[in-house]
């Protein structure tokens, strides 16, 4: 009499646990896929942010180019203004 019930409590036993390891295991996989999304959208991120810095690095040498450039036309303005005598007296 005991043996058939035992029997009965033993499979239903197995049968919750296998239902429970089977949810744990579609939750651990949503986790896994979420997890490769994000570890995707990182390494998007990373390869921006170093693409900004790459774009920064050519804005600071077109400022310093221009900055030169100024430079130059300033000289050369200067050259102008004493051959015409426009320059202002020295103090």
């Amino acid at each position: 009499m005991f043996t058939g019930m035992t029997d009965t409590m033993t499979t239903e036993m197995t049968s919750l646990v296998l239902e429970h390891l089977r949810a744990i295991r579609s939750d651990v996989q949503s986790v896994h896929f979420r997890l490769d999304a994000l570890t995707a959208r990182v390494s998007s991120l990373e390869n921006s942010v170093a693409s900004l810095h790459g774009d920064m690095a050519a804005i600071r040498v077109d400022l310093a180019n221009m900055g030169a450039r100024i430079d130059r036309v300033e000289l050369r303005l200067d050259r102008i203004e004493r051959r015409l005598e426009l320059a202002d007296a020295p103090i």
